[in-house]
């Protein structure tokens, strides 16, 4: 849901979660948000239940060195967001499902019937009849705590997404077939969001099967996988600035020697943040400390808060002074575009006019750790040839003063999420372009 941002004012955002136990006391002709709750309830009998967390060929899993990669298809612009191909059910079907690290469940488009639903690229899900009860750890952690479950209750669950968007609908488990880097193949029975009742989020909206949630919450997909054994609790990405890229669960796909880690925010669970960083503008100190930090690629653009936004924009606008560019405010494809003399066609183009960005983590017990934004990793060209800043000011939208590291400034990288030894870490200068199949090519 929050993933395209092709529009101006761009609103996909990472995601801010709010779970809700949701009334029972809705009618079956009920309409728009909230409605057909009972209706949805009809469609499973309680005899279909079940609590088992693994299906016959997912049992007796011992841990295993290997990972499982996606390739991703999009880009930044104009597609505006990144999916992947997951094959679920049985028989298995593929379903497009947006990538983003910045909430945890993942949900399809689910016909149990659909209540209200969006365009999707597939047929909708048609789930079997394995709910997953209310009482079940993985449900208790989509919940408020003391939430109390009735007896032989289903597990509802609602998200909504920063930009407006949400899915409402009950959660299922059901096959993920699964191709693993050592050649095995594995289908285990994972739990899901049936969601029959969607509504699109602002400018982001665009056709999508569902969402894949890559956070860290005991309801996402890679904690399950390494709850079963399969894989290491270890999450990370690719994003070629061509469009595609890869995704990967498990560990052995990389060279840790290789990367530059930083230790997450222990206290922040809803974001994977490498914590406080200090804006540093062509490799001068800009004043700008303490910015809270986020990485989510659920997010096609990079957000500033509004002082170091504010900050950005002043070191820019004196830069560009006296150089060929001029702000073009017909162009309405990011708020801050520029035109030059003629079209640009690449980055390439332009670059030589614009200084590198950096934000530098305090380490803790390590030296201090940089992360590196060249301008390819701030800027668009957009379809009228102009260069457009990929930075944007989310206090406007929400974000308070959080910072935002978004698609465009994570491509042609390696960023890595080590949810078992609490490490970020990330490697420049990656082939995003080719699928890698051991640790020796990274």
């Amino acid at each position: 849901m929050a993933k395209g941002k092709t529009g101006f004012p761009v609103l996909l955002l990472v995601q801010l979660v709010a779970i809700v136990a949701l009334s029972m006391a809705a009618t079956a002709a009920g309409s728009g948000h909230g409605g057909g709750w009972s209706l949805r309830k009809a469609m499973f009998s309680r005899g279909g239940e079940s609590s088992s967390a693994s299906s016959s060929s997912s049992m007796g899993f011992n841990r295993v060195g290997s990972s499982v990669v996606f390739p991703l298809h999009g880009n930044v612009y104009p597609i505006g967001f990144y999916n992947v191909t997951v094959y679920i059910g049985q028989p298995p079907k593929p379903y497009y499902l947006d990538v983003d690290t910045g909430s945890d469940l993942t949900w399809l488009q689910c016909d149990a019937p659909c209540v209200q639903c969006i365009e999707a690229p597939h047929p909708y899900y048609r789930p079997s009849n394995n709910l997953v009860p209310c009482k079940d750890p993985i449900c208790a952690s989509l919940h408020p705590p003391g939430h109390r479950c009735k007896e032989n209750e289903q597990c509802d669950y609602e998200v909504e997404y920063a930009d407006g968007g949400s899915s409402l609908g009950v959660l299922v488990k059901d096959m993920f077939l699964l191709n693993f880097t050592n050649g095995k193949y594995h289908n285990p029975h994972l739990a899901l969001g049936c969601g029959y009742d969607q509504l699109p989020g602002g400018s982001s909206y665009h056709p999508i099967d569902g969402v894949l949630g890559l956070g860290s919450g005991k309801s996402g997909i890679l904690s399950q996988l390494s709850s079963y054994g399969l894989v290491r609790n270890v999450v990370g990405h690719c994003l070629s600035a061509r469009g595609g890229g890869f995704l990967f669960f498990g560990d052995d796909v990389y060279d840790s020697s290789r990367v530059a880690w930083t230790p997450m925010l222990r206290h922040d669970s809803k974001h994977y943040s490498p914590g406080y960083a200090e804006l540093v503008f062509g490799g001068k100190a800009t004043g700008v400390k303490n910015l809270l930090v986020a990485i989510d690629s659920g997010s096609s653009y990079t957000y500033f808060g509004s002082q170091a936004y504010q900050v950005l924009i002043q070191l820019l606008m004196k830069e560009l002074s006296g150089k060929p560019l001029r702000e073009d405010w017909d162009d309405r494809t990011l708020p801050v575009c520029w035109r030059g003399q003629r079209p640009f066609k690449t980055i390439r183009d332009v670059r030589k006019y614009f200084k590198p960005l950096a934000l530098t983590f305090k380490g803790g017990w390590r030296s201090r750790t940089t992360y590196e934004m060249p301008p390819e990793s701030y800027l668009i060209i957009s379809s009228k040839g102009n260069v457009c800043l990929g930075i944007l000011n989310g206090t406007e939208v929400g974000l308070q003063d959080l910072t935002i590291i978004g698609d465009v400034s994570m491509q042609d990288r390696m960023v890595i999420y080590d949810n078992e030894k609490q490490m970020i870490g990330w490697s420049a200068a990656a082939n995003c372009d080719r699928l890698p199949s051991s640790s020796s090519s990274y």
